[in-house]
């Protein structure tokens, strides 16, 4: 039995118990927190390799598993050091010296802010990571070795802090609530356990709900989307605590409007394995990521709760080259500027990707959305 299988027959075991115990049926909300969270099995509990820039690495003439992904600070360093004079401006404006990071993935971009900040001569305190992933947090420590004396890490918040906030890629993988309207009703879409042989295998089954997307989707065909309670929740916790800051956010997603038009009646649940993309998270639970784009709008409304304000909203191309990746890039070298453009790129990740920026205090001008801002179509 390879590792892989037994890694997927644990959990899946573990997910059939607790849908068990719940009457048959869980949230899909609560499938996804469990594929991806449960402690030394789920997707980013495990040791399985996950960032990176290759679908498989070879030892010798031996093709082995690899990355599954590979998000902006692996691509290039370019996009942390960029990122990087934002942070700087927002650290230098709300007169604070510490940056969190959530979701540090590999290190790669604290290792790319970190370096850009001590290039500019930008004081600070400390730079803390909060991440759930033990494999992950041993590999950021490996990559942030020089950095030993300003990182930290963090399993959970304290009652107030303050600083820069980051988060590159972290709102897409909070679990979302999915909603399938069918025949006009809408009801709530969940997993259930049909017995494949003698293993346990997971199926979707709907139940009525009064849940509703926070659009109704115009038209009366079938529409399945999702609803993000956790990813708000987290903005308004992080809205409580913060004493004075900001906070970055960069993912895909969509403002409300577009999130929830009628043409997009299949929802947003992907996954993702060794490069490939799939719409079934059912399966090879704890192997692959699942993921669903973010509701900015949202995002804004959640931050407004907790009496926060709205920086800027604009792509990430945008955001990007108002924070001088452009100028960068004139003294990159080739393989480098080859690698940067896929960030601004409208085919690539320049137009899908999004940056929201919110702040507690005063309001000000952020250089990341001088131009380009569409905070308007929130």
């Amino acid at each position: 039995m390879t590792t892989d299988h037994s890694l997927t027959s644990a959990l899946t075991r573990h997910i059939a118990q607790t849908i068990t115990g719940h009457g048959g049926w869980i949230g899909f909300d609560e499938f996804m927190a469990l594929a991806l969270y449960t402690p030394g099995l789920g997707y980013y509990a495990n040791d399985s390799t996950k960032f990176g820039s290759l679908p498989y690495a070879t030892q010798g003439d031996t093709p082995t598993p690899g990355s599954d992904f590979v998000t902006a600070p692996e691509m290039t360093p370019l996009f942390g050091q960029t990122l990087a004079t934002q942070v700087a401006q927002a650290l230098q404006v709300t007169q604070t010296a510490e940056v969190w990071e959530f979701g540090a993935g590999s290190g790669a971009l604290a290792l790319q802010v970190l370096g850009a900040l001590t290039a500019m001569g930008q004081p600070l305190a400390c730079y803390t990571i909060v991440d759930l992933s033990g494999s992950l947090r041993a590999r950021q420590q490996k990559t942030l070795e020089k950095y030993a004396d300003l990182v930290r890490w963090v399993s959970e918040l304290p009652d107030t802090l303050q600083g820069v906030v980051i988060g590159n890629e972290v709102l897409d993988a909070m679990p979302v609530k999915l909603l399938a309207r069918a025949g006009g009703m809408w009801h709530e879409r969940g997993v259930a356990l049909a017995q494949a042989g003698e293993a346990a295998a997971f199926v979707w089954r709907d139940v009525s709900t009064d849940l509703r997307p926070p659009l109704e989707p115009l038209g009366a065909h079938d529409f399945l989307t999702e609803i993000h309670p956790q990813a708000q929740s987290f903005v308004r916790t992080l809205g409580d605590k913060l004493s004075a800051g900001a906070l970055f956010f960069i993912d895909y997603g969509f403002p409300e409007a577009e999130y929830y038009h009628a043409q997009r009646h299949m929802g947003t649940v992907m996954c993702h394995r060794a490069h490939q993309s799939d719409t079934d998270p059912l399966v090879d639970v704890g192997m692959k990521d699942i993921t669903a784009h973010v509701d900015f709008t949202g995002i804004a409304l959640a931050a407004q709760d907790a009496d926060m304000g709205v920086l800027g909203y604009c792509t990430q191309a945008r955001f990007l080259m108002n924070c001088g990746l452009l100028e960068r890039l004139e003294e990159a070298s080739t393989v480098q500027r080859v690698q940067a453009q896929k960030l601004i790129m409208e085919h690539e990740m320049g137009e899908l990707f999004k940056v929201i920026g919110l702040f507690k205090g005063e309001p000000w001008d952020a250089l990341g959305f001088a131009h380009g801002d569409r905070t308007d179509r929130l």
